[in-house]
C-alpha cells in the first residue's frame, strides 16, 4: 500500500490524494505483523506521507490533519496489535489445555491388543480451543477383542462427560457381557441415564458408534452399528464398506427403535485392514463444498499395516480441504493376524436376539 501510494503520487502529481492509502497501511498490519513490524509500518507510512506535502508545491491545512491522522493510526494499530497478540496467546493456551484433557480421557491404544495391530489418529479442527466428543476404545476380553468408535454430539464439558461416561461403560461391558449385543445394550443405557439427569441441550444428546468385535480364533469381524458411517475393509487393492442389514439409531436414540441389536457378521481376508473414521473424514469439503469421499483414496494395494492406511488417508484428507479440518476427526484401523482368503466384506448372518451371543 505504501509502494502503491508512492507510485501513484508519481504518476498524477497533486491530482489524488495518497493519504487513504497510506492511512490504510498500518491499520492491514496490525493483525498481520509484529509489534514492531507495525510500528515500522506506521513510521515509513508517515514518512512516506511527510515527503507528499514536502514535494507538494502548496500544502493544506486537511493534508496536514491528514499527516497527524496517521501518527494517530499508528498508534491505534499497535494498541490492537498487543490486544490480538494476547488473545492469541490466550486461545494458543486454551487450545494446548484442551489437547491435554483429550489426551488424558482419550490415550492412543497400545499399537498391538491381542491378535490385531491396531493404529488410531486424533485430529483435532482448531477452529476453537473446545473439546470434542469423538472417542475410540480396544479392549481384549475373553471373548476376542472388542472396540469402540463413537462421536458424541456436540463439543466442550458436555461432550466431555458423554465422551468419559461411553468409555467407561464400555470397558465395564467388555468384561462383564459375553455377547455384542449386551455390550451395546449397555452403552445405551449409559447414554439413556446421561440423558436423563441432563438440562438444556445436554438433555438432547446422542452418540453414533460402532462397535465391533474379533472372536478369538476366527477369521470374521462382528460389526453393530449405530447410525454410523460405515466401516471400510481395505484389501488386495480394493475396499467394502460393511454396511449394516439392518439401520440402527445412535446411542440415546434406541428407544424409539425397539429392543433388538443388529449385529452383521463379516469374513475377514488374510492381511485386510478395518478403518473406522468419524465425520470429521467424510464430511469434510474443498473449497467448492464438496464432501471428502476416502474410498478411492483406499482402493490401492497397502500393506498389512493400519498406520500406513491411516496415513493415506490424512495426507488425501487434508490436501482436499486445503489443509484444515472444519470438524476434529477420530479413526481408528486394525489389522488383524492370519485370516482367510474369502469374498472381503460377505455378510453370513446378522443377529437381531439381545439376549443371545453368536
Amino acid at each position: 500500500m505504501i509502494a502503491g501510494a508512492l507510485v501513484l503520487d508519481v504518476a498524477t502529481p497533486g491530482g489524488i490524494s495518497v493519504f487513504p492509502l497510506l492511512a490504510a497501511a498500518p491499520s492491514v498490519a496490525a493483525p498481520l505483523l509484529s509489534l514492531r513490524g507495525t510500528i515500522a509500518t506506521g513510521v515509513a507510512a508517515t514518512l512516506v506521507g511527510s515527503e507528499v506535502l514536502y514535494l507538494a508545491r502548496e500544502p493544506t491545512q486537511e493534508s496536514f490533519v491528514a499527516l497527524t491522522s496517521l501518527v494517530l493510526l499508528t498508534v491505534t494499530a499497535a494498541v490492537i496489535n498487543v490486544l490480538l497478540t494476547r488473545d492469541r496467546r490466550q486461545l494458543r493456551t486454551s487450545r494446548e489445555v484442551a489437547a491435554a484433557v483429550q489426551r488424558a480421557v482419550l490415550p492412543d491404544p497400545p499399537p498391538r491388543v491381542g491378535r490385531l495391530a491396531v493404529a488410531s489418529r486424533y485430529e483435532v479442527a482448531h477452529e476453537e480451543a473446545a473439546i470434542g466428543g469423538d472417542l475410540f476404545a480396544v479392549k481384549e476380553t475373553p471373548y476376542g477383542v472388542r472396540l469402540l468408535l463413537a462421536d458424541v454430539r456436540g463439543k466442550g464439558l458436555e461432550a466431555i462427560r458423554t465422551v468419559n461416561a461411553l468409555l467407561g461403560s464400555f470397558h465395564e461391558a467388555c468384561v462383564h457381557r459375553p455377547d455384542l449385543p449386551g455390550v451395546v445394550r449397555q452403552l445405551e443405557e449409559r447414554m439413556q441415564d446421561l440423558i436423563g439427569q441432563a438440562t438444556g441441550e445436554e438433555g438432547e444428546s446422542f452418540a453414533t458408534a460402532v462397535v465391533a468385535e474379533f472372536p478369538p480364533g476366527n477369521s470374521v469381524v462382528r460389526v453393530a452399528n449405530r447410525g454410523h458411517a460405515a466401516p471400510l475393509l481395505v484389501h488386495d487393492g480394493g475396499v467394502s464398506p460393511l454396511e449394516p442389514g439392518v439401520p440402527s439409531l445412535p446411542l440415546g436414540l434406541g428407544a424409539l427403535g425397539g429392543d433388538d441389536v443388529p449385529v452383521d457378521r463379516f469374513e475377514l481376508p488374510a492381511g485386510a485392514t478395518l478403518v473406522l473414521f468419524t465425520d470429521g473424514i467424510d464430511e469434510a469439503r474443498d473449497a467448492n463444498g464438496v464432501f471428502f469421499d476416502p474410498v478411492p483414496v483406499l482402493a490401492r494395494r497397502f500393506p498389512p499395516d493400519p498406520d500406513a492406511v491411516l496415513d493415506a488417508l490424512l495426507t488425501a484428507v487434508v490436501r482436499h480441504t486445503g489443509g484444515t479440518l472444519q470438524d476434529d476427526a477420530a479413526l481408528l484401523a486394525v489389522t488383524p493376524d492370519g485370516g482367510s482368503v474369502t469374498a472381503a466384506g460377505r455378510r453370513r448372518d446378522v443377529v437381531t436376539n439381545p439376549g443371545r451371543g453368536r
